[in-house]
C-alpha cells in the first residue's frame, strides 16, 4: 500500500444533514478517516451500516444513541460501533469529531 496524504486545503467540509458537515480525510480501500463538524442542535439520523467505526470527540458536546442506550460524551471521549449497530447523536454543545471507519464508507467518496 502506497502512504496517502490528504491536506485540509483540498479536501473541503462538505454538507450532509442540517448542521452537520463532513470532511474526507486520508483513507484506502480498508480503512477511511473523517471530519465531522456539529452545529448545537443538529441531529443526524439514525443509521447502521456494515463497516466497523471508531469516533473521537475532538471538541463539543453530544448524546449518542447506540442500540437503544444513550451515552453522553466530550473532547477526549471516544466509541465504537459494531458493524450493523443502530447508532445517531444529539450535538448538545457545537463540535468537532473524526470517525474512522474499516473498511471505507464507499458512498463517501467520488471515484
Amino acid at each position: 500500500m502506497e502512504s496517502k496524504i490528504v491536506y485540509s486545503k483540498d479536501a473541503p467540509l462538505e454538507p450532509t444533514e442540517p448542521g452537520c458537515l463532513r470532511r474526507i480525510l486520508a483513507w484506502d480501500k480498508q480503512i477511511m478517516a473523517t471530519e465531522c463538524n456539529f452545529q448545537k442542535g443538529a441531529t443526524p439520523a439514525v443509521h447502521s451500516h456494515p463497516h466497523r467505526q471508531n469516533t473521537y470527540i475532538v471538541s463539543g458536546k453530544y448524546k449518542f444513541f447506540v442500540e437503544g442506550e444513550e451515552i453522553i460524551v466530550g473532547p477526549g471521549d471516544s466509541l465504537c460501533f459494531a458493524p450493523n449497530a443502530k447508532h445517531g447523536l444529539v450535538c448538545l454543545e457545537a463540535g468537532k469529531l473524526v470517525d474512522v471507519f474499516t473498511p471505507y464508507r464507499e458512498t463517501f467518496v467520488k471515484e
